[in-house]
């Protein structure tokens, strides 16, 4: 059986921001699924401590009285996520996310900006943006979650919840395995190998394109999974929040 017939675990955070190492976490969902059913979900709503703007709460419909009222604080927030997923790590389950650059990224600025214990090895992952964009280079139009759950025919009912996304996430994930063999046959350790290269190959190309625009300083941050010390350009967005 190839990796996507086994666990796999959805990680999504909606936020308050689109720069990672700014934004701070509203909600977030863990969703472990096996044979495409969900048999574990877990789902937590912070308190910020900063005021959500109007542009995040469109998205996510989260705003800020109601996270400065019924959200738990942000410290034990992210320290139990980083605990759930760090399980799952250490068991050698591949956690899914889509654009997994962006979610880790702002999980391990929480952490830092709380003084609490950093991630472990983040390995392995599954990103299906990357994947995608890997195997179907030259596909036209958007590559937003809502834009490739229809393509692979994954259905997303409730884009920008958090729980719904991850989801989708590993939907998406299992759906580019059956539809091409040379993913479905990779261990996802090698998997996760495969993808730093894509990712690499991929923001060398966009920051090229950019400077070819026009934009000479474009810098493209080519680091998977998990960037620590560059913030992410404004010319890259997370992926679920483009329009």
């Amino acid at each position: 059986m190839t990796w996507h017939g086994e666990s796999l675990v959805g990680f999504d955070l909606e936020t308050t921001g689109t720069e990672p190492l700014e934004a701070r976490i509203v909600t977030a969902a863990v969703v472990e699924v096996r044979g495409g059913e969900v048999i574990r979900q877990r789902t937590w709503l912070a308190d910020p401590g900063i005021r959500i703007p109007a542009q995040a709460s469109a998205v996510h419909g989260i705003s800020s009285e109601r996270a400065a009222a019924e959200g738990r604080p942000a410290p034990e927030v992210a320290a139990e996520i980083a605990g759930v997923l760090g399980g799952y790590w250490t068991r050698g389950v591949p956690v899914v996310a889509y654009n997994a650059p962006f979610d880790l990224t702002l999980l391990s600025a929480e952490l830092r900006r709380y003084g609490l214990p950093p991630l472990g090895p983040v390995e392995p992952v599954i990103d299906p943006y990357t994947i995608d964009r890997a195997v179907d280079r030259y596909r036209r139009g958007k590559r937003t979650l809502e834009a490739v759950c229809a393509e692979y025919g994954v259905v997303l009912d409730a884009a920008h919840e958090a729980g719904a996304d991850a989801l989708a996430a590993v939907r998406v994930a299992t759906a580019i395995a059956e539809r091409h063999a040379s993913v479905a046959g990779l261990t996802p350790a090698l998997l996760h190998e495969r993808q730093i290269g894509w990712y690499a190959e991929w923001a060398a190309g966009f920051q090229t394109f950019l400077r070819k625009k026009g934009d000479a300083d474009a810098v493209i941050d080519g680091v998977w999974p998990l960037r620590e010390s560059a913030a992410e350009p404004a010319a890259e967005h997370s992926a679920r929040m483009t329009p």
